[in-house]
């Protein structure tokens, strides 16, 4: 079984226009939103092996939360280019190349790509809103099966929920 969480950023400050958008950092309510999803998958006793963050502050800030939450080291959070600004296809090439040893990863980025990944996965989800989960279980051994074959199990999770 491979478990693929995919987790927006939470929300984040468009307080200055003159920021680059990789630096934009969370608003008051992204800081409150991402321990209390992590909280929520730390209850569930979600152990991830690998924690991917686009290199976007936003995101890996949101990493960083969550990561402390579920007892992830927050040093061990691979940082990846391919998931800040890249498509559906892009993400799921990242997703498939990953090693067959990891049973369950958690990727941190960006809409529209993840909703737009999130609804090719599973057409129940129409969209993630900001510090979505949506974690995919699926019955496999090869992360290269993840797109052709349909999820085992959804769970949908966002901070209002």
């Amino acid at each position: 079984m491979k478990t693929l969480f995919l987790i927006r950023h939470a929300k984040s400050s468009r307080n200055d226009p003159l920021l680059p958008d990789l630096d934009r950092p969370l608003d008051d309510r992204g800081k409150q939103d991402a321990p209390k999803m992590g909280r929520r998958l730390a209850k569930r006793d979600v152990n991830p092996e690998l924690l991917l963050s686009s290199p976007a502050l936003r995101a890996l800030t949101t990493a960083q939360l969550i990561a402390q939450e579920v007892g992830y080291k927050r040093t061990d959070i691979v940082v990846d280019d391919r998931l800040y600004a890249s498509d559906a296809d892009e993400l799921l090439a990242v997703i498939r190349a990953l090693d067959k040893k990891l049973n369950r990863v958690m990727l941190f980025g960006h809409n529209p790509q993840f909703t737009d990944l999130v609804h090719r996965l599973s057409s129940e989800i129409i969209e993630m809103p900001t510090c979505a989960i949506v974690e995919f279980n699926f019955d496999t051994k090869a992360w290269s099966d993840v797109g052709e074959r349909k999820p085992a199990k959804v769970v949908f999770d966002y901070p209002k929920k």
